[in-house]
């Protein structure tokens, strides 16, 4: 990392970003801030697969009892299945 990242906090690298703003506000920096512009471009690939209403209910209340969505439960446990089963077969 070359110079300083950002003017406000001086810092050299992204770990003394992250100290920097865990021990300031950015309202006592408001007056340094300028508005910028944007465009964020967010494209999501997903393809539906029908599960049987059974194992549906049982991931759903699996998936709460550990705290995260079904959707999430699920594709871990087929992320790890692929790694077993076919390692050296992905396609991105």
């Amino acid at each position: 990392m070359g110079e300083n990242k950002t003017p406000i906090s001086e810092a050299h690298s992204y770990e003394e970003i992250g100290e920097f703003w865990d021990t300031h506000e950015l309202t006592d920096f408001w007056d340094k801030t300028k508005p910028v512009e944007f465009e964020v471009d967010i494209q999501s690939d997903t393809t539906y697969y029908p599960v049987e209403s059974v194992l549906s209910k049982r991931l759903i209340s699996l998936a709460a009892r550990r705290g995260v969505s079904p959707e999430t439960l699920l594709n871990l446990w087929v992320q790890e299945r692929l790694g077993e089963e076919a390692p050296a077969e992905y396609i991105p």
